[in-house]
């Protein structure tokens, strides 16, 4: 593999992107039921949009898109396929999957190869790596009017194109083997892709932290009390100020009902029976115990008449 031209691989990485991404994007507008011109727009659209953006921000000339024919043939030929064949069963699917992720690593390590090899850093070139990757799919999500996949909410996608775009900095920087560097990442990210979607791997969900707002104080600062403020009492204040004073009247009152429980506690005991005795002293108990209820109610009224 060393032996190759590096030109010459990454052409052939470059172009076999596109035909992968092109072929997704036919199968979404397979989805959507599009015609024939919906089918090539997709397909231009996801095979050459993250390519074109790469090369516009490096500023390096045209886009290579525009000026290599290769690129328009692997992604008119992936519309091609796209709109003849069915690409709805388990097994086509499955391909599509394999497709996206090799296609994902492909464009990492050509997009982060060609930025390293215009002199930016290597975190730069990582990003434009990544940025090659997901931007064709970005926008032809948008043009469908979808979320794009790559803002989470699905299996891993950017995460795996960091990692491959770190790998093509690695061989290409410090063991200056770029050839490797594009095999390595283009495995690593399918292997990481297929993974991810079979296990389900995700990002964490956001976390929600509240802070509390910060209270400006002008004034004098107050000094908290603690419980025994909320209870009406602070230390250094007599504990007999909150005291209740009681009245003659209330104590009248208690009597009374104390009485009033007493003689309802004779009234329930049963006599014995055959015991004549013992009948009329429950007779007489039950007597003076109404007596004492009226009298109470005669001087509960004069106490009300008195307070009014």
């Amino acid at each position: 593999m060393e032996h190759w031209d590096p030109s010459v691989m990454f052409r052939t990485v470059d172009i076999a992107a596109v035909a992968a991404n092109g072929l997704l994007g036919g199968a979404v507008a397979r989805a959507f039921r599009f015609d024939i011109v919906g089918f090539v727009m997709l397909a231009i659209v996801s095979g050459m949009g993250g390519g074109m953006i790469r090369d516009v921000l490096l500023n390096s000339g045209f886009p290579v898109a525009l000026t290599d024919a290769g690129y328009w043939v692997g992604v008119l030929a992936a519309a091609a396929v796209a709109y003849t064949i069915d690409l709805g069963s388990r097994w086509a699917d499955r391909l599509l999957i394999v497709l996206d992720f090799v296609g994902m690593g492909a464009w990492t390590a050509t997009g982060t190869l060609k930025a390293l090899g215009l002199g930016l850093h290597w975190l730069p070139a990582v990003a434009l790596g990544v940025t090659t990757a997901v931007g064709g799919g970005a926008i032809r999500d948008i043009m469908v009017n979808r979320i794009p996949a790559v803002f989470g909410g699905n299996s891993l996608y950017a995460t795996i194109a960091v990692i491959g775009g770190a790998e093509m900095v690695v061989f290409q920087e410090l063991l200056h083997r770029p050839n490797v560097g594009m095999g390595v990442a283009i495995v690593t990210c399918g292997v990481l892709g297929i993974l991810s979607r079979w296990r389900n791997w995700r990002l964490p969900a956001p976390v929600d932290l509240t802070v509390p707002r910060p209270k400006l104080r002008l004034g004098r600062r107050r000094i908290r009390r603690g419980p025994l403020k909320e209870q009406g009492w602070t230390p250094g204040e007599p504990l007999t100020r909150n005291l209740e004073t009681v009245t003659p009247e209330q104590i009248r009152r208690h009597r009374r009902r104390r009485r009033r429980r007493v003689g309802d506690r004779h009234l329930l005991e049963v006599p014995r029976r055959g015991t004549t005795g013992t009948r009329r002293r429950s007779q007489r108990v039950r007597r003076r115990s109404h007596r004492m209820h009226q009298h109470d109610d005669r001087e509960g009224r004069r106490a009300d008449v008195r307070r009014e």
